[in-house]
């Protein structure tokens, strides 16, 4: 039986800190997963579906009102699956969308009939790519960029991993980008002594600081889900973080 790998791709990372989507950062993540699904079943939690929206269209008050926001995802997510399907199949591989809202975890009888729709996919040899349903739910559009709805699908998966594809190395004991000194964490068990190091950059694109990657990293330590934060910048980021060939933090109790 294959293991469990849920993989989630920001914003930032897809734009590779442009305002437009990076065609070759998802042709990147697919190379990476025809190497991983000999070993995995993969479920990608993508971010990015206003990001692909303004390539194509600009609302008035997008950055100040939220249902402007919800607007722009509604228009993007079609664009933003559209191209994952045609740079993903020229890789032999098949994708399909799942679209989620808080409340799809808030019972057994949602969430079992989500861990089946997934292995069915995962049977039929398709990659599921869930994204929060912005239209109806506005709460990674505000402050998570799905890093706590990654969380949730790997637990109802009951997944072996969880990677969170980001921008940076994983959780420093200072800012980084602040204090050129900072060292990496690269392992932790006790979330409560790295709290303190925490310090967010503002970004443009992305909602989803190191906050939020620590709810993550509560939820999945709280059921007994691994989780890394791996830097998206680095190639082949995913195999080579599996190969121990990259630094990166790694959060198991």
């Amino acid at each position: 039986m294959k293991k469990k790998l849920i993989i989630k791709i920001g914003t930032s990372t897809l734009t590779a800190g442009t305002n437009r989507i990076s065609f070759a950062v998802i042709e990147s993540l697919a190379r990476q997963i025809v190497e991983l699904k000999q070993v995995y079943d993969v479920v990608i939690v993508s971010s990015g579906a206003i990001a692909t929206a303004r390539q194509f269209v600009e609302i008035k008050g997008f950055h100040r009102n939220v249902d402007s926001k919800q607007a722009m995802a509604a228009i993007g997510q079609t664009k933003l699956m559209e191209l994952y399907d045609n740079i993903f199949s020229t890789f032999g591989l098949n994708i399909a969308q799942i679209l989620l809202t808080y409340r799809d975890f808030e019972n057994n009888t949602a969430n079992e009939n989500t861990r089946n729709t997934i292995r069915r996919l995962w049977q039929a040899d398709y990659i599921p790519i869930v994204n929060e349903n912005d239209t109806v739910s506005i709460e990674e559009i505000l402050l998570g960029d799905n890093d706590k709805l990654s969380a949730l699908v790997a637990v109802i998966t009951e997944a072996d991993l969880l990677i969170l594809v980001s921008d940076i190395d994983g959780i420093f004991n200072r800012n980084p980008h602040l204090h050129p000194d900072a060292q990496l964490i690269t392992d932790v068990s006790d979330l409560e002594i790295i709290k303190d190091c925490v310090e967010e950059k503002e970004s443009t694109l992305g909602t989803g600081g190191m906050s939020s990657k620590l709810y993550a990293a509560e939820i999945c330590m709280r059921n007994g889900v691994e989780m890394w934060i791996v830097n998206g910048q680095r190639a082949n980021y995913i195999i080579r973080s599996l190969n121990s060939a990259i630094p990166f933090t790694r959060f198991k109790q």
